[in-house]
């Protein structure tokens, strides 16, 4: 297809003398390839049969070119091992645009090609067509959006062709991969029988990391953020990240990475981490290497999100308050490794790549490479992906891909500088897919000739003729006359001695506890005991925030329902200082929090207004759709900031960024609200391998609060729960011993909005961070008996994790009842329709950490009471009751009856009738 570029280069190449519908008509008539035919042919030009031919073959010429840049990548040479024939493309055929290989005919190149001269024979062009786009190093650029970027990228192709890196870069490089293979060989030998996921096949990955962080540092980049898997890992950190090998050594053989009185319980040695400055001439650059888990890819959100949590912390653009040419990304990249059967599969990469152009996710551009081992566990190419390359799901972005072969490191650093200098140019991402083989099977002690014979045939064939990727490198610059055989003995003499001595300092080696430094100085771990934090805030200063919450600018619309039950009732309610219902103790809290100069970030799909529609942190003008955060013009020298990020209809991606953005620093209180309390589940690999279990694996602490509405309103099975039980089975609260601060995960389930205000604020007032679940409400928004008093959140207040029965004389009482959240209301509803001063209630509002001696302070005010229930609206095997049961005793020697739902399979029926009798049900029989 003839394009219309194409048109406007053929005009500019030969100016007003060309007639591009004369030519296109002309040739349209004597071809009749497009079916072309204008309805009015304009004046024709009298021109000569060679001037015609000319033009002719200039049209054709670009028809070829533009072939070449469109799919030469198809044939090009960049599978290492040869297994995949060179293909046969169409359309590169020069015979199809009328061109033969023996025409000697010099055809004009201006406006058409990027090249050395003016003119060129057919064979010649054909040939640096072939050189550029169908060798080891071939790039698919024709899914970019605008011409801008095509045309960047076949500008830096054609004149850059040929270039030869510098002698001492080609040096360094066969140093880095010497050396990769040496600590390779070393691991191997000393520790034979652990997985340790080497790099072996895949050594060029060391040059691209060494020309990221050299060129990062170059451009001015402070901070670079990297997720990676295991694939390379430990070359990675022992190689460039100053990771200490003693450390590395002494995971090996089983010892911890922490040091004696640090809570921790390690992870496996292909997730250990790194953080460290590196130093380039006179320049530098701090590369943090994030937490991995083992389910591939998950890594990709966090690091996305701490990236952006790290332009936060440097004020960088969309946090900058000054006027300037900055761009997002300036001073923070985030690098992204991938494998190419999980980059293709893993559903959490298409939700990440989702958020990378999209307002309060975007980073400036990731750089992404997969090491391409073409290969997953044991399954092929042909049976891992639908596609023709593993990279084909970020067309869905319209990314730029470079594709090279591993075999040839110089033009892996090529495609890194290319990489890198396109997303420094438009901020967007980039992939360099390196095509490269992995020498043994998925770990060192795999055999992958079960599944893979032909393959390891090819690459045991190599070894065996001593050809890995470095010796050839090595011995290419020996030929060059760059090195001596004997420089190259003593690359791998030295490192093979300085590994040796690490080794011998393994057992005197005492590890160190990193994880509270720098912006983290200044908190603590957790302690045993469960400890109170004054969360109160002076009377005059919340009626302020809570005028401010609401105050709107004269120029802007605001919906009139808005204005009348949003707007003017906040204000009378601050005036009174009661009836302040759940939005409102959300709005003091959070506002309270920006005074201070903490900032805070909510999250989640449509959380501006709120699913409920009760939020309405910002506020949208009626005539032009400008948005407007009251909170954010407390005051005029304000340093604490809220951002309102409604996101894409993702969980676990936009979770995943919540925590990266949650791990970067405690200064930022990052809130993350399902649309409904069960889509959390969508994001269940981030909270297992993450939320619950990252302080516990790698001692990072997270306040990442996370609010999931729940209630059994007869919304059906999947509207109703946030599946408490689950998230009690994630905690480490213990059922035979006292918990503690220190319990992974805090898990709670407020029934007043004073509550919830003090635990917002708590989340930032301690010394140290947990993550925070809450058990929100739906009916509560909104529901009269559930409201609280500025009295309730002044100084010298806090949250309760216990809430006794103040109504019920202790001298009557035979019956407790304990229940948790919005049940409540209902409990008590019924009690007093039955007049039922024998019954007291007592609301337990934090499940985890198990409040025992709060709950037991109760208890004794009722030493008449014979009969203790536990009364829930969940069925019985989901719900708190198996988690509430056994503590109960025993740490409290109390034998609780059980009042509630029977079991399910669902969470909630989805018949009406049945919903309500059940409703009924739960309620009277916690009075039976």
């Amino acid at each position: 297809m003839f394009r219309c570029l194409g048109v406007q280069k053929v005009i500019q190449a030969h100016g007003k003398q060309c007639n591009s519908v004369f030519v296109l008509r002309e040739y349209h008539a004597k071809h009749g390839v497009f079916g072309y035919r204008p309805k009015k042919a304009p004046k024709e030009e009298k021109v000569s049969n060679k001037a015609f031919q000319n033009r002719i073959h200039n049209a054709n010429l670009l028809r070829l070119v533009s072939a070449y840049r469109d799919h030469g990548h198809k044939r090009a040479r960049i599978d290492p091992l040869g297994l995949n024939a060179i293909e046969e493309i169409p359309s590169l055929n020069p015979e199809l645009y009328g061109f033969s290989g023996q025409d000697s005919t010099r055809l004009d190149l201006q406006g058409i090609l990027h090249t050395w001269t003016e003119s060129a024979t057919i064979t010649d062009i054909l040939k640096h067509l072939e050189d550029i786009y169908c060798g080891p190093l071939a790039v698919e650029f024709h899914q970019l959006v605008t011409e801008e970027e095509k045309e960047w990228f076949s500008r830096q192709l054609e004149q850059q062709h040929g270039e030869a890196l510098p002698v001492d870069r080609r040096k360094e490089l066969a140093k880095i991969l010497l050396e990769s293979q040496v600590f390779d060989n070393f691991m191997a030998t000393k520790f034979t029988t652990v997985k340790r996921y080497g790099g072996e096949g895949a050594e060029s990955m060391m040059g691209f990391f060494d020309q990221v962080f050299r060129q990062a540092a170059e451009d001015g980049i402070q901070d670079v953020v990297l997720g990676m898997p295991h694939r390379g890992r430990l070359n990675l950190l022992a190689g460039m990240l100053n990771f200490p090998p003693e450390l590395l050594f002494r995971k090996m053989r089983g010892l911890p990475e922490f040091p004696d009185g640090v809570q921790g319980s390690g992870d496996v040695l292909s997730h250990l981490t790194a953080s460290t400055d590196l130093q380039y001439d006179d320049k530098s650059v701090h590369v943090t290497m994030i937490p991995n888990p083992s389910h591939l890819e998950a890594c990709n959100p966090v690091a996305a999100g701490k990236t952006r949590a790290a332009q936060l912390h440097l004020r960088e653009w969309d946090y900058s308050q000054e006027e300037g040419d900055s761009q997002q990304g300036d001073k923070v990249l985030c690098l992204q490794i991938h494998g190419d059967a999980a980059f293709t599969s893993q559903g959490v990469v298409a939700e990440t790549l989702g958020l990378a152009d999209l307002p309060h996710f975007h980073v400036g551009g990731t750089v992404h490479l997969i090491a391409n081992n073409q290969l997953g566990f044991t399954t092929g190419a042909e049976r891992g992906r639908s596609s023709r390359y593993s990279s084909d799901i970020a067309k869905m972005i319209d990314c730029a891909v470079i594709h090279v072969n591993g075999d040839y490191p110089e033009e892996v650093i090529k495609a890194t500088k290319l990489a890198m200098s396109y997303r420094q140019t438009f901020r967007r991402d980039v992939i360099v897919d390196m095509l490269c083989f992995r020498r043994w099977g998925h770990n060192e002690l795999d055999d992958p000739s079960f599944t893979q014979p032909v393959m390891y045939k090819v690459i045991r064939g190599r070894y065996d003729m001593g050809k890995s990727v470095p010796d050839v490198y090595a011995e290419q610059l020996v030929n060059d006359g760059l090195l001596t055989k004997e420089d190259v003995a003593k690359i791998n003499a030295d490192c093979m001695a300085k590994l040796g001595d690490h080794f011998s300092r393994l057992d005197s080696f005492p590890p160190q506890a990193r994880h509270l430094q720098k912006q983290w100085t200044g908190l603590v771990q957790a302690s045993s005991q469960i400890t109170t934090w004054d969360t109160g805030v002076d009377a005059n200063l919340l009626k302020y925030v809570g005028a401010k919450s609401v105050e709107v600018p004269s120029d802007l619309a605001v919906h009139p329902h808005l204005q009348k039950t949003l707007v003017d009732v906040r204000k009378k309610k601050m005036e009174v200082g009661t009836g302040l219902d759940w939005a409102t103790a959300e709005a003091l809290a959070v506002g309270s929090l920006l005074y201070q100069g903490f900032n805070v970030r909510i999250s989640g799909q449509d959380v501006g207004r709120g699913t409920f529609s009760h939020r309405h942190f910002m506020l949208i003008d009626q005539d032009d759709d400008r948005m407007h955060i009251p909170l954010n013009d407390i005051s005029d020298n304000q340093s604490g900031y809220l951002e309102v990020a409604n996101s894409c209809l993702s969980e676990e991606a936009v979770l995943g960024f919540e925590y990266g953005m949650s791990i970067e620093s405690p200064q930022n209180l990052i809130i993350w609200e399902a649309q409904f309390g069960d889509f959390f589940n969508g994001a269940q690999v981030i909270i297992d391998t993450f939320v619950s279990s990252g302080e516990t694996k790698w001692l990072l602490q997270s306040g990442l609060t996370i609010l999931l509405p729940h209630g059994m309103d007869g919304a059906g099975p999947e509207h109703s729960s946030c599946r408490i039980e689950r998230w009690l089975q994630l905690c480490d609260s213990k059922e035979d011993g006292v918990d503690g601060d220190n319990v992974n995960m805090q898990l709670v389930n407020p029934t007043t909005p004073a509550q919830y205000f003090h635990l917002i604020r708590r989340q930032m007032v301690r010394n140290f961070r947990k993550p925070l679940v809450v058990v929100g409400p739906k009916i509560l928004l909104r529901l009269p008996a559930a409201t609280s008093t500025l009295e309730d959140m002044a100084p010298g207040t806090f949250f309760k994790p216990v809430l006794g029965d103040q109504g019920a004389d202790p001298t009557r009482v035979t019956r407790v009842v304990f229940c948790s959240g919005k049940h409540y209301y209902g409990l008590a509803k019924e009690r007093e329709a039955r007049g039922a001063a024998e019954v007291a209630i007592i609301r337990i509002e934090e499940l985890c950490p198990f409040p025992m001696e709060a709950i037991r302070e109760e208890m004794k005010k009722y030493s008449k009471a014979t009969e203790f229930i536990w009364s829930q609206e969940e069925h019985r095997n989901m719900g708190a009751w198996s988690f509430i049961h056994p503590r109960f005793e025993n740490l409290l020697a109390c034998k609780l009856k059980y009042a509630g739902r029977g079991t399910l399979a669902t969470p909630a029926v989805g018949v009406g009738e049945v919903h309500q009798a059940e409703a009924k049900q739960v309620i009277t029989d916690a009075f039976a």
